[in-house]
């Protein structure tokens, strides 16, 4: 096969990437935004500031997120698709954080108190919510 050929049908695919990954990044900083937004503690200022526990519920948190919306870019047929389970698994993000600190009473002040095992506690808990969440998106004809 002509290496044109290859090179030309390797990027076809291309602008349909940059959609992809283009609304992915949307959808992830809009999770970072809302999610900040609506935890009681300041996340980023707090591992600004180095508050270990802070980071890891916050890097499980967005880890729990990409988790499903990696799923929805995998299983969507259309952009519009994707981004309607990205909100899904936004919600149900939001959702596992409320259950979490419904356990562990207040979660917030362990956090911004530099509690490491509270922190894991919640970044983990994102974490299990983003892979029962992907899961739960895998569907067939």
């Amino acid at each position: 096969m002509d290496q044109t050929v290859v090179i030309t049908s390797s990027l076809s695919g291309l602008p349909l990437f940059l959609i992809f990954a283009g609304s992915s990044i949307v959808a992830l900083s809009a999770f970072i935004f809302l999610y900040t937004l609506i935890t009681p503690h300041h996340e980023l200022t707090l591992v600004r500031q180095g508050n270990l526990s802070a980071s890891v519920s916050f890097g499980g948190a967005v880890v729990g997120f990409v988790i499903p919306l990696s799923q929805a870019i995998a299983q969507s047929v259309n952009i519009i698709d994707m981004a309607i389970w990205a909100v899904i698994a936004l919600a149900v993000q939001l959702m596992v954080f409320a259950l979490a600190s419904l356990l562990l009473k207040g979660a917030s002040k362990k956090i911004e108190a530099g509690d490491l095992a509270a922190g894991a506690f919640l970044g983990l808990m994102a974490v299990a919510g983003g892979i029962l969440n992907a899961a739960c998106m895998t569907y067939t004809d």
